[in-house]
């Protein structure tokens, strides 16, 4: 099972996610676990690739926050195992976007969810919402 790690970055009631180039939905910042890695350290490399040079976070205020299973959303079959952190704390600096990340959004819940990934639409916006951390 391929594991994959997302993180929750929060301002003024929204949630921070991105728009890969190559995908039609928004998604968490994160990506695969890599081998030999552990969830935490890929959270923290996830970020700075996604976020650019010049996002500036405290990689001691990801806690672990959810676990778990569900089917990759890029193609609808594969097994995944996610991990999701939330950041305590305030992100700052400017988010760059780069080869692969097209755009970033400030997300709360009156956008509707066509625009989101499976993992955020079932899994990460209640969750979201349960815990008040988005409007």
């Amino acid at each position: 099972m391929i594991k994959v790690v997302g993180t929750m970055f929060f301002d003024d009631n929204r949630l921070l996610i991105d728009k890969p180039r190559k995908r039609p939905t928004y998604q968490m910042i994160g990506g695969g676990v890599d081998e030999g890695e552990t969830p935490l350290e890929a959270a923290i490399r996830e970020c700075h690739e996604e976020l650019g040079n010049d996002a500036v976070f405290d990689e001691g205020l990801l806690e672990l926050v959810m676990e778990f299973d569900e089917i990759a959303t890029s193609d609808g079959i594969t097994p995944i195992h996610f991990y999701v952190f939330k950041y305590n704390g305030l992100l700052s600096g400017d988010l760059t976007t780069s080869e692969e990340i097209e755009s970033f959004l400030w997300y709360d819940s009156s956008m509707g969810d066509e625009m989101l990934s499976n993992t955020l639409k079932h899994q990460v916006i209640p969750y979201c919402l349960k815990n008040k951390l988005i409007k």
